[in-house]
């Protein structure tokens, strides 16, 4: 064995010295901020409360550190998305120098792919591994299902969806796959040793040939660094300080790669807020920001409470909102926005009202010149905006909606990316049995053949030789499949020039295989075109496009050059740090914020509360919560409705009542009717309805005729 020679790692320790700083921190942050940004060596938790500046604060304390000595390339700053770690770094280089672009800043994910192609072949994989999406990995799941003896007795076995759920939920926790199984699918107990036996062969699978799911990324770079110390020394030195944003939604494992990656050094910054953590059903666990003092020795721990965005009186809100959580740090949200608008609690006759309801409000606002960009529509799940779809269909209000399927999920997007995959791995062989099944009258069984032949016999896997198992029924389509796929592999081929060769053979197989939609999905076909233009290599654009998925459902709502900017509807999970002049929640009904299956689950009711603080803290100014107060289920016909728990009990002061009228039921003779146009107005009869107010309900009604609420 190698004899190990440590080089010392205080060579270049940065000084720290604050003497020669370029930028004046004490006057550009407030004191919490400050105190976050500038603070000294060894652990550092942030807690950041919604709007408190948190992303200021870490660009801030990016640039303090290296203006203090530290090299860039020394510095990670791990995020939950690409786009963040990249808006980060390109705020700190703006705010000090060009020198802040070189820190090392990505996804989790991101970073252990970047220290898994350096380190693979000491797990046993090859460098030029594939990595899975969670609908690729499902497909695998699908094709060892199949070959094996499982679920061949009479109780029904997992769907491959469920499969990949079960495995990752268990690796994600930190869970044995039997108290996953317990906790989460107690239908499939009796099948614990068959669901063990798959989960084993699907790691087999996986690295026999160069696969990793996402899960792999973490568990196999954790894995890496606890069982080779050398190789663990070699990551760690180069981690000076480590940066963790939104540390409240990481998971077992990245806790524990936090941990890893500062192991030599020893400083680690970590920004979170409890309160925002809404990622459970990934495997997030909030309790880890609570962890965080008694896991890193002498942790300094900074509040940010100063409020930038939203008035006093929706912080006051959210302060009420957060108070019913079980465990919470203590925090109180204040801002020097003390006016403002009480939030509105706005109970709606059935889902057609409130659909009207928010159509009106939002052509209210925009006449009032709050762009439509400006106003969000968040709800608990997808399904719960279809009534208010239909209503801004009707009447030409264009829209957005976020919260559905990602563009690398799509169908045909897989098609495509398949081709690309088995470029780059060869040993890939879901990807081989996706494209090849898109060749008319190839079907399952010939698609194994081929694929063992390409991936065992064949000298060239990207070469058709003589011993191939093809017929002469498909030999042409299948000829032009491997001359494409070599065309591909060409060293001066780019990688917009790749995508462009698979598109041209792809497109009579997409008319063919899409016959019903396939103008409706081929919009999304260029927009692939024009993503690989920004990645210089293949592996760099498959690992982005997993990595760092695209919104279907956001493309397929681009608007023109000249088109006004749409109205953003969006799942509250979606809608997390982003922020609106004004928003409405809808459907904020018991059983559905919180859950029916949260209100089951043990720590569920917490996890949605946190959820409805989110979307809450997401307004700048106006705050609408709505819900039905009727609601129809089939087989049950027509039932009365409970608001959400959440905001049942809270006083007026804190949550204004608001009353809905029809336009056409008010009585304008009537002393105490509406003045003219405090009423949302009927849209019976086809007549297009004009613009509502709500009315402010400011106290009991005086008439009991009155307190019967809407009268139609």
């Amino acid at each position: 064995m190698a004899r190990r020679i440590v080089l010392s790692s205080d060579r270049d320790e940065p000084s720290g010295s604050t003497e020669d700083l370029t930028i004046e921190y004490a006057e550009a942050l407030n004191e919490q901020q400050y105190a976050a940004a500038t603070a000294g060596k060894g652990p550092l938790l942030i807690v950041a409360g919604a709007g408190t500046g948190k992303t200021r604060t870490l660009i801030y304390r990016l640039a303090y550190l290296v203006e203090t000595g530290t090299r860039p390339q020394q510095i990670v700053l791990l995020t939950f998305t690409r786009r963040a770690a990249n808006d980060m770094t390109a705020r700190a280089s703006n705010l000090l120098d060009g020198r802040c672009e070189k820190v090392r800043g990505g996804t989790f994910h991101a970073f252990c792919l970047e220290v898994l192609r350096q380190h693979a072949e000491a797990l046993g994989f090859p460098r030029n591994f594939t990595v899975l999406d969670a609908a690729d990995a499902a497909d695998v799941l699908s094709v060892i299902r199949t070959r094996g003896e499982y679920g061949d007795g009479e109780e029904r076995f997992p769907q491959k969806n469920t499969l990949y759920s079960m495995f990752s939920s268990a690796t994600n926790r930190d869970e044995t796959l039997g108290e996953t199984i317990t906790k989460r699918y107690p239908q499939f107990t009796s099948l614990h040793a068959e669901l063990k036996a798959l989960r084993d062969a699907y790691r087999r699978y996986k690295k026999e040939h160069g696969l990793m799911d996402f899960d792999d990324l973490l568990e196999r770079t954790l894995e890496l660094l606890e069982t080779d110390d050398d190789v663990r020394h070699q990551v760690a030195s180069r981690c000076r300080h480590v940066l963790v944003d939104e540390y409240q939604d990481t998971n077992a494992l990245q806790a524990e790669l936090v941990k890893k990656f500062s192991s030599v050094h020893g400083n680690v910054t970590v920004v979170g807020d409890d309160a925002q953590s809404i990622y459970k059903f990934r495997g997030a666990d909030f309790r880890n920001i609570f962890r965080f003092p008694d896991e890193f020795d002498d942790t300094e721990v900074v509040k940010l409470e100063h409020n930038y965005r939203s008035t006093q009186p929706i912080l006051d809100l959210a302060n009420r909102v957060i108070e019913q959580a079980e465990r919470s740090y203590d925090k109180t949200l204040f801002t020097e926005k003390t006016e403002g608008e009480l939030p509105a609690l706005v109970p709606a006759a059935d889902g057609d009202m409130e659909a009207r309801f928010v159509a009106e409000m939002v052509l209210r606002l925009r006449e009032d010149g709050v762009p439509l960009s400006d106003v969000a529509v968040l709800f608990r799940s997808s399904h719960n905006a279809y009534d208010l779809e239909v209503e801004l269909n009707q009447r030409n209000i264009p829209f957005v909606k976020y919260g559905g399927m990602k563009l690398n999920e799509a169908a045909h997007i897989k098609d495509v990316l398949a081709h690309l995959k088995v470029v780059e791995n060869p040993q890939d062989a879901a990807s081989w049995n996706r494209a090849l099944q898109l060749i008319h009258g190839i079907g399952p069984k010939t698609a194994q053949s081929l694929i063992e032949w390409t991936t065992e016999a064949a000298e060239d896997p990207l070469t058709l030789g003589d011993g191939a198992p093809f017929s002469d029924r498909y030999a042409a389509r299948l000829k032009q499949l491997f001359s494409t796929l070599r065309h591909v592999r060409s060293d001066d081929t780019s990688v917009t020039e790749q995508v462009e060769a698979i598109l041209d053979y792809y497109q009579p197989l997409f008319e063919n295989k899409y016959a019903d939609d396939h103008p409706k999905r081929a919009p999304d076909l260029e927009h692939l075109a024009g993503l690989a233009a920004n990645h210089e290599s293949r592996q760099r654009f498959l690992s982005s496009l997993t990595l760092d998925p695209i919104e279907l459902t956001a493309l397929d709502q681009e608007t023109g050059e000249d088109d006004e900017p749409p109205l953003v509807l969006s799942t509250i999970h979606s809608a997390k740090g982003l922020e609106f002049h004004t928003v409405f929640l809808i459907r904020a009904l018991d059983g559905t914020i919180p859950s029916r299956h949260a209100l089951r689950e043990p720590g569920g009711v917490d996890e949605e509360l946190r959820l409805f603080y989110v979307a809450v803290t997401r307004a700048e100014e106006g705050l609408f919560i709505s819900y039905p107060m009727t609601q129809y289920r089939r087989g049950q016909g027509e039932y009365m409705t409970t608001p959400s728990r959440f905001v049942e009990d809270l006083p007026d002061d804190v949550l204004e009542p608001v009353q809905l009228v029809e336009e056409d039921a008010v009585d304008e003779n009537a002393p105490d009717a509406p003045e003219g146009g405090d009423t949302l107005p009927s849209s019976r009869n086809g007549e297009a309805p004009a613009p509502p107010e709500s009315t402010r309900d400011d106290g009991p009604p005086d008439d009991p005729a009155d307190a019967d609420g809407l009268p139609f």
